[in-house]
């Protein structure tokens, strides 16, 4: 890759024309695979996959406090990264996604430069977004067809167009992609300290979410076993170059009681009314498009919980919205917060 020249807000717009766009609306597949609960299953995945690249892993590294609040970022960066896709205005808020990552930038042990919004490191980010969508439904559902893998592609191309930065990494095709993702599955993602900190989830703390009254000995045990299960779903996820990378055995046994894991949470999810196996922001969009909320709503925001604390609320490299939740009570909602 050559050397990063630092953007700034006039020189990451694209530079490339962009004719042909499909339209990423309520009627396209990224609408109907993104924002799935069943997504969670690739968080170790997608986190992994993302800070394998050296420029994106440098960056959280030595700029996010991620690590120090992982629960908490991991949550509140569904909705931002979600309403790209899914909110009234998406290429608003893809900027504000992209401007989040404007002051993130610094030098490799190698002496090169590396900054947040160098495309290459803004694509491959996205590409794991994206991509997780197909390697979702292959394994945990809901089916999915080469057509509609083709067609995510396509629609990806759009989804990326509204972050305003350069298209130049963007395949063509899915052919292209594909040949793309070996290549750095291959040759360009290295092991990482910021790797290997996102598959440990043993020292993390408890959720915000959970009881305060939890003890922490029941914490331990939850988070020990949870270890096993979700490094073994990730490493089933994983391409083979990535697991012969970090080291990670998969047999053909794991393989078969992977498929039949997989079988089993698309069966469960099937028993889940459609609207609560969504995402909020998701569920958000269709609200708005059945009537259940007004379309000028203001657009749902994440949970207080979830936000940064003390000085880092006003660093700018987060998203934290002023407004964290809407009311229940507002005359156009129905009594469920949406949260």
């Amino acid at each position: 890759m050559t050397e990063v020249i630092e953007p700034t807000t006039a020189a990451i717009v694209d530079d490339t024309v962009l004719d042909d766009l499909p339209e990423v609306d309520a009627k396209s597949a990224t609408f109907a695979y993104f924002g799935d609960w069943r997504g969670l299953f690739l968080g170790l995945w997608s986190g992994s996959m993302q800070n394998m690249h050296p420029k994106l892993a440098a960056g959280v590294w030595e700029h996010s406090d991620f690590f120090g609040e992982r629960w908490e970022r991991l949550f509140r960066s569904m909705y931002p990264i979600g309403g790209v896709v899914f909110d009234p205005d998406p290429t608003k808020t893809g900027q504000e996604v992209r401007d989040y990552h404007l002051t993130i930038k610094g030098q490799l042990e190698d002496g090169s430069r590396y900054h947040a919004l160098d495309p290459d490191v803004f694509y491959w980010a996205h590409a794991t977004f994206w991509y997780g969508n197909i390697r979702c439904a292959e394994v945990f559902g809901p089916p999915i067809s080469e057509a509609t893998k083709r067609q995510l592609f396509e629609e990806s191309r759009t989804w990326y167009s509204r972050y305003g930065v350069s298209m130049r990494p963007c395949p063509d095709s899915y052919e292209e992609f594909l040949a793309y993702w070996e290549h750095m599955c291959r040759h360009e993602l290295r092991d990482h300290a910021a790797v290997r900190t996102v598959l440990d989830i043993t020292k993390l703390p408890p959720p915000p979410w959970m009881p305060s009254w939890t003890p922490k000995w029941l914490w331990k045990i939850q988070a020990t076993q949870g270890q096993k299960v979700f490094l073994w779903i990730t490493t089933g996820l994983y391409d083979e170059p990535i697991r012969e990378m970090l080291g990670l055995r998969w047999s053909e046994r794991d393989e078969r009681l992977f498929r039949r894991f997989g079988k089993a949470v698309n069966a469960a999810m099937a028993l889940v009314p459609p609207r609560y196996r969504r995402h909020p922001r998701a569920r958000d969009a269709d609200d708005r498009r059945s009537g259940r909320v007004r379309s000028d709503a203001p657009i749902l925001q994440t949970p207080a919980r979830n936000l940064p604390t003390g000085a880092e609320r006003d660093n700018p490299i987060h998203y934290c919205p002023v407004q964290a939740s809407r009311r229940a009570n507002l005359p156009w909602q129905s009594n469920e917060t949406h949260e």
